[in-house]
């Protein structure tokens, strides 16, 4: 699932990364903090009741095959949380946030009218199946033109305005009321409206779709984007405008560059005198030898000539050239800890099943009394519950009775956060594996093997200690995460930080569509029924959850490994 908090390339220090355009007492202010917030919740809302269901208009509308409709919501999913990543680099470095929230904005607005078109305009997708002869047509090149420009413009623009929707309503501050607490609470309602408007995505929009059909259903997203971007542009002439300036990444970027074109110099030695000129530093820097890990980066901040290589001030006339010795070791602390980003993505992959789940959900008893029933995608919200029920279980109980038994302060490391994601991942996918077994076993009993959207007589609620489990695993994992990656990294790269997250869950949903790619086509060799098939009561998504769950128990081994050869974290002694 996507994460719903994270704002990527959000410094700590802002003020000190940009310029101020609008250095205005009219400008700013809390005034401006509500347009900001609605912008970001309704956009929420509205892309986040379009994901659930999806699945099933593909399957359904489009005529797509389960594995290749799972594949392109895939990778919708990675290019959704990867063009933040681009966008908050370009806001930060060449055009500023308002531009690219305003961009992101329209183009969101754009991509959902285009979806929206495609339920009103019938040659904008394929015939429906013929119910008789089972006959369906594919989609035409067209069609799937319309398709992917849609979700294409919903990706960029969600990109836009999620990299720079919390650090442009930062800038709205000004100094008088810029403290710790006034930015707490500024977090609070906007991670406050992001949890609702999620909630209400997963609930609302998704039932308004079950019941009035896809033309209201993906039309109440066009509404909201309009309210969205209606009420971003209306407070236009109020906002503070920062321009954008030198960004971290570009930094780090030099590093590698200096250190490729420095390959063939000579390291000094190690007892060499640091009062010698061998290293590029900045003025009143401690830093006055790298570090021997990595020493192959050191090449980077060599000073070959003082005279040719370095300004009268001491700055490099070319850092693409020379850098410092502060930059050479940002990004040494950035490599040290890949190795553990890479272990979470496999908890991203187990989460990112969501859309095998509404298709077991629609195929089981979802009501509740006699008169309602659960909307198969709105499943989702009790995962959403759990998160929240979790975090505040730990927060406020887990936490203090621990530190009133042991008579000290007491709680989970970041590693050991992650560890218990982890952990609860391969549990999860253990459950819902056994869960789907004893489903398609019912369905074949009742004779249900051909007729794969048939309910059996079976409760969908049975997925939910999936649900529970995910919710902890959700919980545990993306504090842990972040807890880790802006305590390990210096506080200069809190930017990069802040994007590790959303990076990799845009990686875990390549590697679950390359999974789902291959499972798909072993298992479906010699015209057998792929594990994976269209026909979910034919296929056997229990194999394919478990073969997950293997996974998952190797990943959480790989991370038991790379903890222990990490070390210890910062301000830690285990």
């Amino acid at each position: 699932m996507e994460k719903l908090i994270e704002e990527p390339l959000l410094s700590h220090e802002h003020n000190s990364n940009v310029n101020v355009v609008n250095n205005n007492n009219n400008k700013g202010g809390f005034r401006t903090l509500p347009f900001i917030i609605a912008n970001e919740a309704c956009e929420r809302v509205a892309s986040i009741g379009l994901m659930p269901n999806m699945i099933i208009y593909l399957t359904k509308v489009y005529n797509m095959e389960t594995a290749e409709a799972t594949n392109f919501l895939l990778l919708w999913s990675a290019a959704t949380n990867f063009t933040p990543i681009i966008a908050a680099f370009l806001a930060d470095s060449y055009f500023g946030r308002y531009p690219i929230i305003a961009f992101g904005s329209i183009a969101s607005l754009l991509g959902m009218i285009l979806l929206w078109l495609t339920t009103i305009i019938p040659l904008s997708r394929p015939n429906m199946c013929n119910q008789l002869t089972n006959n369906c047509n594919s989609p035409t090149t067209i069609h799937l033109l319309l398709l992917h420009s849609s979700f294409a413009l919903m990706s960029i623009g969600a990109g836009g305005i999620r990299s720079s929707s919390l650090a442009f309503g930062v800038d709205q501050l000004s100094k008088q009321n810029e403290n710790a607490r006034i930015k707490e609470g500024y977090f609070s309602w906007y991670y406050a409206s992001v949890g609702v408007a999620s909630l209400l995505g997963f609930s609302v929009v998704v039932y308004i779709q079950d019941s009035m059909g896809w033309t209201i259903g993906f039309g109440v997203p066009v509404v909201l984007m309009f309210i969205a971007t209606l009420s971003f542009f209306l407070a236009t002439p109020f906002y503070v405008v920062l321009e954008a300036k030198k960004n971290m990444l570009t930094g780090l970027a030099q590093v590698l560059v200096a250190s490729y074109r420095n390959r063939l110099l000579q390291l000094p030695q190690e007892d060499v005198n640091v009062n010698d000129i061998y290293y590029h530093h900045d003025k009143d820097s401690n830093l006055l030898v790298p570090t021997e890990k990595l020493r192959f980066l050191n090449k980077a901040c060599i000073t070959r000539n003082p005279l040719e290589d370095l300004t009268p001030d001491g700055r490099a006339l070319n850092p693409w050239n020379l850098c410092t010795i502060e930059q050479v070791e940002d990004i040494k602390a950035l490599f040290k800890i890949v190795p553990i980003w890479t272990t979470g993505i496999m908890m991203s992959v187990n989460v990112s099943q969501s859309s095998f789940l509404v298709l077991e959900a629609s195929s089981m008893d979802r009501h509740i009394g006699s008169n309602f029933q659960i909307p198969p995608a709105s499943f989702a919200t009790f995962m959403i519950l759990s998160l929240i029920l979790w975090v505040i279980l730990y927060d406020r109980f887990l936490v203090p009775l621990s530190s009133r038994i042991l008579g000290r302060k007491t709680c989970l490391g970041a590693k050991q956060k992650m560890g218990v994601s982890l952990f609860s991942c391969s549990i999860s996918i253990a459950s819902l594996a056994i869960v789907e077994n004893i489903r398609r076993g019912i369905a074949i009993d009742q004779g249900y093997s051909d007729q794969p959207e048939a309910v059996v007589n079976m409760s969908a609620f049975w997925l939910l200690p999936r649900q529970i489990i995910d919710g902890l695993a959700e919980a545990s994992g993306v504090v842990g995460q972040t807890e880790f990656f802006l305590n390990e990294l210096p506080q200069s790269m809190s930017s990069i930080a802040s994007t590790l997250g959303g990076l990799g869950i845009s990686v875990a949903s390549l590697v679950a569509s390359f999974i789902l790619s291959i499972v798909d086509s072993v298992t479906g060799i010699g015209g057998k029924e792929s594990w994976v098939s269209s026909n979910i009561n034919k296929g056997h998504y229990d194999y394919y959850y478990s073969f997950i769950c293997v996974l998952s128990i190797l990943n959480f081994a790989y991370f038991l490994y790379c903890s222990k050869s990490y070390g210890p974290c910062k301000n830690r002694q285990k």
